[in-house]
């Protein structure tokens, strides 16, 4: 079970950056610094794919509005990337069914997940972008020294996940009401666009300019 440390931290990392989990697990292996990377993940075409691909989450990732699309669209991509490199760790280290790895992984990123879409709608609801910008910086940095922290001391590191990981949790569930609140004045934009749009059709009046 040496592995589990690794793999909880490395899901945690996935769900707000899953780019980042990759290409830092790969250098880290490349470069020898660990043995608990499977070489799947060293090879240079992953490391070139996740490098140009974490560059275009940290362009997105600031943007009001785009970044909160970004996260929508993976949903999927998060938690998977989570349960691939859990099991891939376990594999390497045989010290943990790949199966429980992945789950362990793959939850674990969801959960994150879950928590950084849900802040930033909830920070989207503030018209300034400087917040945006200032919390993904953070999430970058955290993401980048906690992985690296988790190759010298994985059980520190996965606590830290778990302390993170928890209060996350618990910010979301005090924002939620914001975040409803933002919901549904989106979506009432949004009916008010469409009728709007159908009064056009209907009267053969021109889209506004």
């Amino acid at each position: 079970m040496s592995v589990l440390p690794l793999v909880f931290t490395s899901g945690w990392a996935s769900g707000i950056n899953a780019y980042a989990v990759v290409l830092l697990l790969g250098i880290f292996g490349a470069t020898g610094l660990t043995d608990e990377v499977p070489e799947s993940l060293q090879r240079t075409d992953v490391l070139i794919v996740a490098g140009v691909l974490f560059l275009c989450e940290a362009i997105a990732d600031k943007i009001p509005y785009v970044d909160s699309i970004w996260d929508s669209v993976h949903t999927v991509i998060r938690p998977l990337t989570g349960a691939v490199v859990g099991a891939l760790l376990a594999g390497q280290s045989g010290s943990l069914p790949d199966l429980a790895a992945g789950a362990i992984g793959g939850s674990t990123a969801l959960a994150s997940h879950f928590v950084k879409a849900g802040t930033r709608m909830a920070i989207n609801t503030s018209p300034e972008p400087f917040t945006n910008v200032l919390v993904s910086i953070a999430e970058d940095l955290g993401v980048a020294g906690i992985v690296t922290f988790a190759m010298f001391n994985p059980e520190a590191a996965a606590i830290i996940a778990a302390v993170l990981l928890a209060a996350g949790l618990a910010l979301l569930i005090f924002l939620w009401t914001r975040i409803r609140r933002f919901l549904r004045r989106r979506a009432q934009r949004r009916g008010e666009q469409r009728l709007a749009s159908e009064a056009r059709e209907a009267t053969g009046a021109p889209p506004p300019r």
